[in-house]
């Protein structure tokens, strides 16, 4: 089963931008193929991405992301790098077959990030 997903990328002397993974999404637009299991359901709420293997207090940098308001649809974030996220977002609440917007909020961003 493959989902719909982003990567978020940040800072490097890059633009913050946003990568789709057409290849993977196509299952997820015709709506074929998808399993009970993997569907997300929910919005993410203060969630704060961690790096692999960290314990302990959120610091500067660490991402805190948020979809719990109207029309919000980040379903799972999971963190690659400092400046790399991989986003999953939640399908439309009428037609799971779309997902048509990306309304999340990111906090807790070090400057560094932002270049």
């Amino acid at each position: 089963m493959v989902t719909f997903q982003q990567r978020l990328v940040l800072g490097g002397g890059e633009k913050i931008g946003m990568k789709t993974n057409m290849a993977e999404s196509r299952t997820a637009e015709t709506g074929s193929d998808i399993e009970i299991d993997e569907i997300i359901t929910g919005n993410l709420s203060k969630y704060t991405a961690f790096p692999p293997g960290y314990y302990g207090q959120a610091k500067k940098g660490h991402l805190v992301f948020d979809a719990c308001f109207e029309s919000g649809n980040l379903g799972r974030v999971d963190h690659i790098t400092e400046f790399e996220y991989d986003l999953f977002i939640r399908p439309d609440t009428c037609n799971p077959r779309f997902r048509v917007w990306f309304n999340f909020s990111v906090e807790n961003v070090k400057e560094s990030q932002m270049e």
